[in-house]
């Protein structure tokens, strides 16, 4: 396991660096004192640019956050994973997504892919099927959702998705409305096959099949699960599994990934998986200094550790990538949401950011204002595709050109003496480019931020790939469930008992 960052050598000497130069650092300046600044902070990867040169960091910052990976053991740790070892301790687990997306992995990975992208190739040419409904939450939702809209317009004409995760009924049956029995394919996307939210949704939805009297549940549904009895025994005969060692957020690459491929065929659901596998090379080969998600790691940890920043902002300007924040959201949160290092010990400072945005250019007229003129420093994200999908005239160079505009107006800010049209500058900026939103791109992309994840969280001790901060909620839940319809609220807090008694059905 790697070395906590504040038990190095190179921890120390960051924070006289910070308090010498970091803190009171100039990006105005900086870019005027180097002319070679953009070179050195610009970086390509597979299937991606990135402009780091806009961020609060020089030479010798990034150096010492070099030294510091290396104090902390970071490439032993990665070169662990990728071995198959434990790492996720907690649950003394292998963490093994990566072998999801090499081309020669295993047999027994390679066998469920081939499967489930002959069924996939199947349902698609079944012009009977025109609406496939996945229904899941979390890690079996967030990824497959984004990626579907992300990649729209890869997707197979005469099909529509649509994604249920909440269990509120208003969002199942708001889809059923326009749904049809007779044309219709569930997936039930659940790991044990006992998720509240999925499975409360799977049998509504099958009621609802059975209400028309016309249809078979077996023809109807398919199960992404490793527990088959139990989808068996709910009338599904059709059943694609995984492993333990692919967490929720993770799984997009596996047959969780099923609403991808039926969305995007199978040439193009491997070309997803190709993307993020040459990423995983890069990750796994590049040295330290060439390497973009632990450059990109190293920065997270120098803006959470020293400069105090307690969130970053993700702005993709295309609008298929609206649910990408979302999707990212979970990635680092959950992963990096820890209080303790891996042998169970508080820690004595910031992890994972509050991570967060919307498509540009809505987030211009909604929450630019803070990041331009707030009390609160805030990274900022930019995504921009250089050559659009439609010839709409006009729209992508209006597109672009915000995009560009708002990094370079974070940066250079606004001089005014009556303070209210004054913008103090100096806010740092990413951004990240795509020469076309192909499925690679979007693979390598979203590899990227898994592996940029992994890296702050091995500098930080902690163990990325659980999440207990889950569980406990669902745990009360059961016990307040047949509360409301009994209105016992005996051994209840004050607060819980007068909720309880005022949302219990009247």
């Amino acid at each position: 396991m790697p070395t906590r960052c504040d038990r190095t050598a190179a921890w120390p000497r960051l924070q006289a660096h910070f308090d010498d130069a970091g803190r009171a650092f100039d990006l105005r300046a900086a870019f005027a004192a180097d002319p070679t600044r953009v070179g050195r902070f610009t970086q390509e990867a597979p299937h991606l640019f990135a402009d780091l040169s806009k961020n609060l960091i020089d030479a010798p910052t990034e150096d010492l956050l070099f030294a510091l990976a290396r104090d902390c053991g970071l490439e032993a740790h990665r070169d662990a994973m990728f071995a198959g070892a434990h790492i996720n301790s907690t649950e003394d687990r292998a963490v093994g997504h990566v072998r999801l997306r090499h081309p020669s992995g295993d047999a027994e990975v390679q066998a469920t892919l081939d499967a489930m992208l002959a069924y996939a190739d199947a349902v698609r040419a079944d012009h009977t099927i025109t609406d496939v409904v996945n229904i899941g939450i979390g890690g079996s939702d967030l990824g497959p959702q984004m990626a579907v809209l992300a990649l729209a317009e890869f997707t197979a004409p005469g099909k529509r998705f649509h994604f249920v995760s909440n269990v509120d009924g208003h969002e199942l049956a708001g889809v059923l409305k326009g749904l049809a029995p007779e044309h219709t394919l569930f997936l039930v996307a659940s790991k044990t096959f006992t998720t509240t939210e999925t499975m409360t949704n799977a049998r509504s939805a099958k009621r609802w099949l059975e209400q028309s009297g016309s249809v078979e549940v077996a023809r109807h549904f398919a199960a992404l699960t490793t527990n088959v009895e139990a989808a068996r025994e709910f009338g599904i005969e059709t059943t694609f599994g995984f492993w333990d060692w692919v967490g929720g957020r993770y799984s997009l690459w596996s047959a969780i990934g099923l609403p991808i491929a039926l969305a995007i065929g199978t040439d193009n659901f491997r070309r997803l998986l190709a993307g993020a596998h040459a990423m995983d090379e890069h990750f796994r080969t590049a040295p330290l200094e060439q390497n973009l998600p632990i450059r990109l790691g190293l920065l997270d940890v120098w803006y959470r550790n020293f400069h105090r920043f307690t969130s970053r902002s993700i702005a993709p300007y295309h609008s298929a990538l609206k649910r990408l924040p979302a999707y990212l959201q979970q990635l680092e949160m959950e992963s990096n949401g820890k209080q303790v290092d891996i042998d169970g010990q508080r820690l004595p400072f910031g992890t994972s950011p509050v991570l967060w945005g919307e498509p540009g250019t809505n987030g211009q007229h909604a929450y630019f204002q803070m990041l331009h003129q707030g009390t609160d420093v805030t990274p900022l994200e930019f995504l921009a595709v250089r050559d659009a999908a439609h010839d709409l005239e006009g729209h992508h160079a209006k597109l672009l050109a915000n995009a560009i505009a708002q990094a370079q107006a974070l940066m250079q800010g606004h001089a005014d003496a009556g303070g209210h049209k004054n913008f103090p500058g100096n806010r740092p900026s990413t951004f990240f480019v795509f020469e076309q939103l192909t499925p690679e791109a979007l693979g390598a992309f979203l590899a990227m931020y898994e592996h940029r994840v992994f890296t702050s969280g091995a500098l930080w001790g902690i163990n990325s790939f659980d999440q207990w901060g889950v569980e406990l909620g669902k745990v009360l839940a059961k016990d307040i469930e047949p509360r409301l319809a009994s209105g016992d609220v005996a051994g209840l807090d004050a607060s819980t008992a007068g909720l309880l008694a005022r949302l219990r059905p009247r």
